[in-house]
């Protein structure tokens, strides 16, 4: 951004130095954003504005009511306004101030006032009118000229998002909902779009971009940015989807004011409303929030997961706190497919999406669909404290459907924790950044990723390691031991079989108990079938005992014991002790019968694999792969610091004393 634009933006937000005192610093975004976006449409459309007014009154004479095309094309833009004020014109009688803005405002298109309506311009026009400042602020912006021979749509563009940075940087205490960081932005942009610099030079060549977290738009004008920089007579198409109305109006205006197709630009939840359904993008990038949950669209998500692969949540459900891996499914539904030349996906995710989840669970299954359809190409780990709203760790997924023949079956994963800067000063919980050096430096890194991870004398080879696909997954194996009871009747147990519910609606109750008494104190029987005949012996007055009754009698008997008798069913088949119940995790592709025999039975020898409660899980345990022991200091060296220590005190207490 040149020095002039970066003047022109503080005498832009200078606007704040008339709002101080009846708008709180985070506020003032919402007079300033608004009122540019207002002045720049009515800078670009000025030299039009007579042939619209003039084509309106025409169609008006011919009794045509239907006239949003028309009007577009007399306007010759995207949008246009029937008022007979400007801006200037609306601001110069101050008395009158916020009903002529407002009038004005209702002039334009459907498409331009979705955005001030979104912005809530209408109650913040009746605040500035009730704090006395409608009047100051209009004239302000009126100075401004913004017409597109003294500001073009890339300048504009530049200018808007400074205007959005000062915005988010005095908000920073919410400013990760709508706005990450710039070079988090730049980097994630470059490890999804360089890989494919040869196909972006092409002459004509046209792609698309969708992001379904849009924000302010930020990843979307990068993304626009990189594919312009490496050919200029690109056709780049944006899209986005957004549903926070102050961030939905922000980047739909951002568009607008740059001449782009802002329409492409959609209000709404992507989980529950897909306004991009049907359509499929050359690259998708987004930023989703971490950790929330998606309870207020359940009933939507869970009715298109019950159409399995025929929606876009076929793969599983993540837990209701975590819709990360949702927006995940939900952009993998509009890569282009193979035959079309196929796409890349970048996303931010938190920890959670790498291990959450047991083998079975949604989190498990959605890792399984990806892995084994071989779309994940890495992932990367950035440095913690990034981001305004949280210091937590966080990664970039990036995935593909068209892999080149190198990195089939294979997935990188890229450590970058340690390629950071310090800020000078904090933004909320970002203390961290990453230098446009460290930005290039890595994106060189990811571009030769499998040769540094097969290269020991490369210099990055401890951040980065390739695997192959099949070594995240994992077979849930559940270990049983048979059980083995002895039998016996206690105080204990009668006190205990006295309390159960179906003896207190047994009639003789009391008689069983009775019955029961004499055999406490006998020793133990460790045979079923000895037990039983003691027992039918010692009630033989109570005839037949009731299922229930019975049941809960030899519950109370029967008692765990490693000497005891093992149990079987009635086919003969060892019956499993549930609190001896162990699950290991098996490395898929081994064999679960060698595994047992090599690592189980060697310490329990009566174990045995419930093979029909195997199930398959994948996970990306990403720190274990890259810890590095680290020895404990020697005793004898800890030893001396504490007695270096310990005199220092001494030493110390000896000054005070004198």
């Amino acid at each position: 951004m040149s020095s002039k634009h970066q003047e022109l933006a503080s005498f832009i937000w200078s606007v704040a130095d008339l709002l101080r005192g009846d708008y709180k610093r985070s506020e003032y975004g919402k007079v300033i954003l608004p009122f540019t976006v207002l002045r720049r449409l009515d800078c670009v459309l000025a030299p039009t504005r007579e042939v619209v007014l003039q084509e309106k009154a025409k169609r008006e004479r011919q009794g045509i009511h239907h006239m949003d095309v028309t009007l577009k094309r007399a306007a010759k833009l995207s949008f246009y306004n029937t008022s007979r004020l400007d801006f200037q014109a609306s601001v110069r009688d101050q008395d009158n101030v916020a009903r002529n803005l407002a009038a004005y405002v209702g002039g334009f298109s459907r498409n331009a006032q979705e955005i001030f309506e979104s912005y809530e311009f209408g109650s913040q026009l009746g605040r500035l009118d009730n704090a006395g400042l409608v009047y100051q602020v209009g004239s302000k912006f009126a100075e401004i000229d913004l017409r597109p021979e003294v500001v073009d749509n890339h300048q504009m563009g530049y200018l808007f998002e400074e205007l959005i940075r000062r915005f988010s940087e005095e908000s920073n205490e919410t400013a990760g909902e709508h706005f990450t960081p710039r070079e988090v932005i730049k980097l994630m942009v470059n490890l999804l779009l360089a890989p494919d610099t040869e196909d972006l030079v092409t002459p004509g060549v046209v792609k698309t971009v969708l992001d379904p977290a849009c924000g302010t738009g930020g990843m979307l004008t990068a993304a626009e940015e990189f594919i312009l920089e490496h050919n200029p007579h690109a056709t780049v198409k944006v899209y986005g989807q957004e549903l926070n109305p102050e961030s939905y109006a922000i980047c739909k205006s951002d568009l607008m004011i740059k001449g782009e197709d802002a329409d492409n630009i959609k209000f709404g939840n992507s989980f529950g409303h897909d306004k991009h359904a049907g359509v499929r993008f050359h690259y998708l990038l987004a930023n989703p929030p971490f950790g929330v949950e998606w309870k207020k669209v359940k009933d939507d998500v869970e009715r298109e997961a019950a159409l399995k692969h025929a929606g876009r949540f076929g793969a599983g459900l993540p837990r209701i706190n975590d819709g990360s891996l949702l927006f995940l499914q939900h952009m993998i539904s509009h890569m282009k497919r193979t035959d079309e030349g196929g796409s890349r996906i970048a996303i931010v995710f938190n920890g959670s999406p790498l291990f959450t989840g047991a083998a079975g669970s949604g989190e498990s299954e959605i890792r399984r669909w990806i892995l084994e359809n071989d779309w994940l190409e890495a992932v990367v780990a950035l440095p913690d404290q990034l981001f305004y709203n949280t210091g937590i760790s966080t990664y970039f997924w990036i995935l593909t459907n068209r892999k080149d023949a190198a990195h089939q079956g294979k997935v990188i994963l890229l450590d970058v924790r340690g390629r950071w800067a310090k800020m000078r000063k904090s933004l909320g919980d970002k203390r961290k950044f990453i230098p446009d050096d460290k930005i290039a430096e890595l994106t060189a890194l990811y571009g030769e990723a499998l040769t540094a991870a097969a290269d020991p004398e490369h210099p990055r080879h401890a951040t980065v390691k390739v695997f192959p696909t099949i070594e995240f997954g994992y077979q849930r194996i559940t270990v049983e031991r048979p059980l083995r009871l002895r039998f016996e009747v206690t105080d204990e147990v009668l006190a205990e079989l006295s309390a159960t519910k179906p003896l207190a609606k047994y009639e003789a109750r009391e008689k069983l108990l009775d019955a029961l008494r004499p055999l406490a104190g006998q020793p133990p029987s460790f045979s079923r079938a000895a037990f039983r005949g003691t027992l039918a012996d010692a009630l033989a007055g109570l005839g037949k005992l009731p299922a229930a009754v019975d049941k809960a009698l030899w519950a109370a008997v029967s008692v765990s014991d490693p000497e005891g008798e093992p149990q079987t069913d009635r086919s003969g088949n060892p019956l499993p002790d549930p609190d001896l119940r162990d699950n290991e995790n098996v490395p898929l592709g081994e064999d679960i019968d060698e595994y047992l025999q090599r690592e189980v039975l060697p310490h329990v020898p009566d174990a045995w694999v419930e093979h029909d409660k195997t199930k398959i899980g994948y996970e990306i345990p990403f720190t274990r792969h890259f810890y590095v022991y680290t020895p404990p200091r020697p005793l004898a060296e800890i030893d001396a610091e504490l007695k270096q220590l310990e005199s220092e005190i001494q030493r110390l207490l000896s000054e005070v004393t004198e």
